[in-house]
């Protein structure tokens, strides 16, 4: 019997959160994202951050993974001295996602990173970012957008072929390629690397933009596909 995958979503915690008379700490993630994965055919379970080592864990129990957007990776989880524009760091969350996606990976897990998690991936692989790209976010709390072409012969071209115009917020891109990775979309404006995925039987695969704030459902779904279980 064909049962819809569970994809578990990364989420953050969020400190003195208000909603009506309580200000608690709280686990956080936008709702487009799990609306993403269900919108896309999938069961989504999210995931707050925990200890690393019991990543492997969490990941035996799913069918597939998304590493969501968010706060600027810390410069020194790949050897880079701090610019004074990038964000504060986000150490625990930074641990656990990277934790999840070695998991992942070792796994063989079909795995999908948004923004942050596409840059997390690229860092996970011995990659490093450049700390502070323009003209890639709107104002403050406003998605910009921009075209974004994909690179022939990977699999990203064949999930979208054409020029996209895509929903995007963030500073921060790819600069050294992490190992097995390859470039699967640039931006028309400047070149700034897009999307990364790795070559191979796997599904892996990163895009700088946030799927989660448009209405394509593709890529999701492709990773929705792959992760697809047959149960008895």
């Amino acid at each position: 019997m064909s049962e819809r995958p569970l994809i578990g979503v990364s989420t953050y915690l969020e400190a003195g959160v208000r909603w009506g008379p309580w200000e608690l700490d709280a686990a956080l993630l936008p709702s487009g994202y799990h609306r993403l994965v269900q919108r896309a055919g999938g069961v989504a379970a999210l995931l707050p951050p925990d200890a690393p080592e019991r990543a492997a864990e969490a990941v035996a129990r799913l069918d597939g993974l998304v590493i969501t957007g968010g706060p600027d990776v810390d410069p020194s989880r790949y050897g880079a001295a701090r610019d004074p524009r990038t964000g504060p760091p986000a150490a625990e969350r930074d641990a656990w996602e990277l934790a999840l996606i070695g998991a992942a990976l070792e796994a063989r897990l079909p795995l999908l990173g948004v923004c942050r998690g596409m840059q997390l991936l690229n860092v996970a692989l011995g990659g490093t970012l450049r700390q502070h790209v323009d003209g890639h976010a709107g104002a403050p709390g406003v998605f910009g957008r921009h075209p974004v072409a994909p690179v022939p012969g990977t699999r990203y071209a064949e999930l979208v072929p054409e020029v996209t115009s895509v929903p995007a917020f963030h500073h921060q891109a790819v600069e050294r390629l992490g190992a097995g990775l390859v470039v699967a979309a640039r931006a028309v404006s400047d070149g700034t690397v897009e999307a990364v995925e790795r070559p191979g039987p796997d599904w892996v695969l990163g895009v700088q933009w946030h799927p989660e704030m448009g209405t394509d459902l593709r890529v999701v779904r492709a990773l929705v596909h792959a992760a697809t279980p047959v149960r008895t």
